[in-house]
């Protein structure tokens, strides 16, 4: 029996930078998770994947995420898509550089 499909979206790495980025409701690429289109269907996901590996001039590594929908935007089931949205670990780097 196959597994019954759960919120995804899309996520990727900018090529040049390497930022870790999201697929938006307009196809834009957004640096924030909470601006990510939550994906409900799976045919519907499956298309937009392959839409946005189609864009390699611009991301790499393209690929669904799970994600729990919440009133502020998902939120991801996995730690590892927990920590991929902080940015890099060296806390001066990325995103976390205007935290200090």
């Amino acid at each position: 029996m196959p597994r019954e499909f759960t919120p995804k979206v899309v996520t990727a790495n900018t090529l040049m930078k390497g930022d870790v980025v999201y697929l938006a409701a307009d196809d834009s690429w957004t640096p924030h998770l909470a601006q990510a289109d939550i994906l409900t269907d799976e045919a519907d996901a499956d298309l937009r994947v392959l839409d946005a590996q189609a864009r390699a001039a611009e991301v790499v590594g393209v690929y669904l995420a799970d994600m729990t929908p919440t009133a502020s935007g998902p939120e991801p089931v996995h730690f590892r898509e927990d920590f991929r949205r902080t940015g890099p670990s060296n806390y001066f780097h990325g995103k976390q550089a205007g935290q200090s």
